[in-house]
């Protein structure tokens, strides 16, 4: 195995553990939630009220969809824009070849 090789999977390892030992050892005893929920909660305990009513609530499901769309979206033009400025320098060199 090549040191290059042995770094990826090194890499990888890390972040899977950053994502499971959390969730290993909190045994599942724990709600995860959102913060918006946390602070909506906190703020009602308070005695904060909302100052108007969302136009639209979709269900569950659309919401998470339309969350997975706008990631896309924003994902998809960060990706133009990165492209266009590595494109810009050989362009601008005269080098046919990128």
């Amino acid at each position: 195995m090549t040191r290059r090789a042995l770094v990826t999977v090194l890499l990888v390892l890390a972040v899977v553990a950053l994502f499971a030992v959390p969730l290993l050892l909190d045994g599942g005893n724990s709600e995860y939630g959102g913060t918006d929920a946390a602070v909506a909660a906190e703020l009602e305990a308070d005695g904060h009220s909302a100052w108007f009513e969302p136009l639209f609530r979709p269900a569950g499901e659309v919401e998470s969809g339309l969350f997975a769309l706008q990631a896309a979206l924003g994902g998809g033009v960060l990706g133009y824009v990165l492209g266009r400025l590595r494109g810009r320098r050989p362009a601008r060199d005269g080098d046919t070849n990128p």
